[in-house]
């Protein structure tokens, strides 16, 4: 996926930029960026490949050379950003966050326009934050191209866009990621991850609404396109992307996972030795599972953090596999002869925690229960790139459903997605004969939505029931 940072400050904003920046570092690990503007030095940029080493090591240097008032930085699991752009409507630098699903007629709509060549390429792809570019250069104002690029992306996308003047800062038009504005004595930032910015001594200042653009410079913020009041936003930014120390739309990661846990204990009677959660998105469901149940939470394998980073985000599947095996280091004694509940944040393809469970076992396991944090997965994400399939079919849900049904259609999924059929429970039977679970049990979707808080119909649960 990815997060961005933007900063207008009094004086040199670039500590803050990188600090702020380094604290989306958990969102991705393939390119990094930061842009800055200073009335002396005007615009001025790096970019690193991340893949091999972390956010902070690679800009060091930059963070002594870089120097501004105003700048804007992304952590991005696709694209080289921020970019900057020369146009008719002036000079400024983009970053973005989302994912555009109709590229191709968006490509044809900006050559229809006067939009000659695209000079981003990101594995052979028109780079995402270079089209967005286009389609504001494509209005008569900023504002009234970013409202345009909004309207017709099909997706999401939230961006910040840093001008000579100040910085814009949109929130996608379903408000399915978070955009959030804080504010200290000198300086006003805006984050995709509210904690980012705690340290640097700003505080909450406002959490835009989907669609809302605002421009803010060091001495204010003003409301340029008002918020619109449908809202989409990911339910799986709770459940496993955020950092614990987040809020979003006022309600905070740790504490949703700790609800999710409860909720989960509360429709489950299995018996168990210890819970334990799936380092490290599981572990906060797992302890408000253990403190609803009364089954003493223990930590039977410690994750090896200083080099590994999440398992998701290599490009291979077989690196996530071994990345995933080599980070988690047993604790013998605490899994020896031991049943337990283990809580992971979901199951996508099932290898990873399959081999987790055959881990467990071969240290001694007695019994692994499996208790997903969400629904079952039926549909891969169009809005956030949570998940680097390239098919549904690499989804271990709809390899099982394929193999019942042969045709596959909305009402055989949707029946599937019902936690109250046959064939759900023969789904789940399926899965759990597969990656050799003593029993799987999934969050059902009406409790993970009430484990969040916000109005069933403010949350988006496209990837469990197709719903958008």
């Amino acid at each position: 996926m990815g997060g961005i940072f933007g900063v207008a400050s009094k004086s040199n904003c670039v500590s803050d930029l990188f600090f702020g920046t380094d604290y989306h570092s958990h969102l991705g690990t393939r390119r990094g960026g930061m842009a800055v503007y200073g009335k002396e030095s005007g615009f001025n940029r790096a970019i690193h490949n991340i893949q091999n080493a972390p956010f902070r090591t690679k800009f060091e240097r930059d963070v002594q050379e870089l120097e501004g008032t105003l700048g804007i930085g992304c952590i991005s699991d696709t694209e080289p950003q921020p970019l900057l752009v020369q146009s008719h409507l002036g000079s400024f630098a983009i970053t973005t966050v989302g994912k555009i699903n109709n590229m191709d007629e968006l490509v044809k709509r900006s050559f229809a326009n006067g939009c000659t060549h695209f000079l981003e390429m990101s594995g052979g792809d028109i780079n995402a934050t270079e089209m967005v570019a286009s389609l504001i250069n494509q209005k008569s104002s900023l504002i009234e191209g970013i409202r345009y690029a909004q309207d017709v992306i099909e997706g999401s996308m939230t961006m910040l866009v840093m001008t000579p003047e100040g910085i814009y800062a949109a929130r996608d038009r379903l408000g399915r990621t978070p955009l959030i504005l804080g504010k200290k004595e000198d300086a006003i930032c805006a984050s995709f991850e509210n904690f980012a910015y705690f340290n640097l001594g700003y505080h909450d200042y406002k959490e835009l609404g989907p669609s809302e653009i605002v421009f803010f410079t060091p001495d204010g913020v003003e409301t340029v396109s008002p918020a619109k009041n449908e809202m989409k936003i990911c339910s799986f930014l709770w459940v496993y992307y955020g950092y614990p120390t987040s809020s979003y739309e006022g309600i905070n990661v740790e504490q949703m996972r700790y609800n999710c846990g409860d909720m989960l204990a509360k429709r489950d009677n299995v018996s168990a030795d210890i819970v334990a959660g799936v380092p490290d998105s599981g572990t906060a469901h797992a302890i408000g599972y253990a403190n609803r149940s009364g089954i003493p939470f223990a930590r039977p394998f410690i994750k090896y953090t200083p080099t590994w980073p999440r398992s998701f985000m290599p490009a291979h599947q077989r690196q996530r596999e071994q990345i995933a095996h080599m980070k988690l280091i047993p604790v013998r004694e605490l899994i020896k002869d031991k049943s337990m509940v283990l809580i992971d944040d979901s199951i996508v393809r099932g290898t990873q925690l399959g081999q987790t469970t055959q881990f467990l076992y071969e240290s001694g396991a007695k019994e692994v229960h499996i208790r997903p944090a969400c629904p079952p997965l039926l549909y891969g994400c169009k809005y956030l790139n949570f998940s680097r399939s390239k098919s549904e079919m690499d989804l271990i849900t709809r390899r099982v459903i394929q193999k019942r049904e042969g045709t596959v259609t909305e009402a055989i999924l949707e029946d599937y997605a019902n936690p109250d059929s046959h064939n759900y429970h023969e789904m789940l039977d399926e899965i759990g004969k597969q990656l050799n679970f003593t029993s799987l049990r999934y969050h059902r979707l009406d409790d993970m939505v009430a484990s969040i808080g916000l109005e069933p119909c403010k949350v988006c649960t496209y990837c469990f029931d197709g719903k958008e």
